[in-house]
C-alpha cells in the first residue's frame, strides 16, 4: 500500500503531538515523520504509546538549521508539511525575545525554502497534492474591543514579540506562494486546551497547582477574553484545511467559546470538585481550606496584556465543512481527568524544568511576583 509521508515539525509539542495521534488513529495511508528540537516545552513523553508506531519516526532536529532541514526532506520526501514548530508562550517572549526571531521566523524561512526546492523536483502529479500547511495564532491580529469578531480579513496588529515573530512568519509563507507558486495554507486558531499541554499554560498550571494547593493567580483583573477550541477540533480543522483548502489561503479555528480567565479558573475548581473534591485533597486541608476557589489569587497583569481574542470560522465551516464538536464544561472536565490519570506524565515533564514560574516581568517585578505566587502563562 502506498503510503503518503507528512512532515509535522514541532510534533513533539503539545498541539503537534496531539496531532500526530489523530492522524494516526484516522489516516490510515499516512506516514508521519516529526522533526522537533525537543525544547523544554517538547517532549518524547508527548509521543509515547502511539497508535500504529510503526508509521511513525522521530527525528530530533532544529528547523532554523538548514543541514536538519536539508536531511529530512532528502530522507523522506514529504507528500506534505505541517509546521507547528514554534516558540509559543507569551511571557516568554517578553523576557528572551530572541528565540522566537530565530525559531518562529527563521525556522519557518528554512522550511519554505527547503519545501520550495523539493517541490521543483517533483512529477505534475505530485505537485498537484503537495501542501505546505503552516499552523499559526489569533494573536497576530492584536486585541479586540468588546465587539466583533476576527476573521481571515482582519488586519495584523501583534502586541507581543511572540505574536509578531508569528506575524512575520505567516507573511513569509504568503509570499511563497504568491512569488514561487508554493502551495501554502495558513491556519490561525484560538486558545487551544486538552491533554499534554505543557503546565506554564493557563489550564494545566491551575490544575496543578490546585492539586498541590498553591495559588491560582490571575492576571488583572481576570477579565481577559479569548475563544477557547479543544485540540482535537482544532486537529480536525487542520485536516480539512489540508485536504479541501485552497492553496494559498488562510483559515480561521475557533471554538466559538469566549470566557474570561477568570470563569476558566472557576471552571477548573468546579470540575476539580466533581474529580478530586477539595476536602479530599490533603494539600488544601493542610490549610483549613474547604473550595478550590479559595486559592485564586490576583497578581500584577502581563505587560501589553490583549484584552480580548474571538474567532469568526463561517469560512472554515463553509469552505472546509468544519465545526467545532467539543463543549467546554464537558471537554476541560475530560481533560483535567486526564490530567488526573496521568500522574507519571505530570511527574516527567515537571522535573525537566522550572514550567510555572512567572515569566514576562521586569527583574523587580518578577522578583516580587515569584515571591508570592505563580504565574499563568499564554492563556
Amino acid at each position: 500500500m502506498t503510503k503518503e509521508t507528512w512532515l509535522v515539525t514541532g510534533g513533539a509539542g503539545f498541539i503537534g503531538s496531539n496531532f500526530v495521534r489523530w492522524a494516526l488513529e484516522r489516516r490510515p495511508k499516512v506516514r508521519i515523520v516529526v522533526l522537533d528540537k525537543l525544547t523544554y516545552a517538547g517532549s518524547l513523553e508527548n509521543l509515547r504509546d502511539l497508535p500504529s508506531p510503526e508509521r511513525f519516526e522521530f527525528i530530533r532536529g532544529d528547523i532554523a538549521r538548514i543541514e536538519d532541514v536539508r536531511q529530512v526532506f532528502e530522507a523522506h520526501r514529504p507528500d506534505r508539511i505541517l509546521n507547528f514548530a514554534a516558540e509559543s508562550h507569551v511571557d516568554r517572549s517578553i523576557d528572551g525575545p530572541r528565540a522566537f526571531i530565530d525559531t518562529n521566523i527563521g525556522g519557518t524561512f528554512e522550511l519554505l525554502e527547503a519545501a520550495r526546492c523539493h517541490f521543483a523536483t517533483l512529477s505534475e502529479t505530485d505537485k498537484a497534492k503537495f501542501r505546505f500547511l503552516h499552523v499559526s495564532t489569533d494573536e497576530v491580529y492584536g486585541s479586540l474591543g468588546a465587539e466583533g469578531y476576527f476573521t481571515e480579513e482582519t488586519a495584523y496588529a501583534p502586541n507581543s514579540p511572540y505574536s509578531a515573530s508569528k506575524a512575520s512568519a505567516d507573511l513569509l509563507v504568503r509570499a511563497y506562494h504568491h512569488t514561487y507558486q508554493l502551495p501554502t495554507i495558513t491556519t490561525n486558531c484560538s486558545n487551544n486546551y486538552g491533554p499534554l499541554q505543557f503546565p506554564e499554560k493557563l489550564i494545566p498550571l491551575m490544575v496543578l497547582n490546585a492539586l498541590e494547593g498553591k495559588p491560582l493567580p490571575i492576571y488583572g483583573d481576570g477579565g481577559n477574553i479569548r475563544d477557547w477550541i479543544y485540540v482535537e477540533d482544532h486537529c480536525a480543522g487542520i485536516v480539512a484545511a489540508l485536504d479541501g483548502g485552497r492553496p494559498g489561503e488562510q483559515y480561521a479555528f475557533g471554538g466559538g467559546c469566549e470566557l474570561s480567565n477568570l470563569d476558566v479558573v472557576d471552571g477548573i475548581c468546579d470540575a476539580l470538585e466533581d474529580l478530586r473534591p477539595a476536602t479530599d485533597n490533603d494539600a488544601l486541608k493542610r490549610q483549613g481550606l474547604v473550595d478550590y476557589r479559595e486559592l485564586k489569587s490576583f497578581v500584577d497583569d502581563r505587560p501589553g496584556h490583549d484584552r480580548r481574542y474571538a474567532i469568526d470560522a463561517s469560512k472554515a465551516k463553509q469552505e472546509l465543512d468544519w465545526a467545532p464538536q467539543f463543549e467546554f464544561k464537558t471537554a476541560v472536565a475530560e481533560t483535567i481527568a486526564w490530567y488526573l490519570d496521568h500522574e507519571d506524565w505530570r511527574a516527567a515533564i515537571q522535573a525537566r524544568s522550572d514550567s510555572r514560574s512567572r515569566q514576562g516581568l521586569t527583574t523587580a517585578e518578577a522578583a516580587a511576583s515569584n515571591r508570592s505566587a505563580q504565574s499563568p502563562g499564554k492563556e
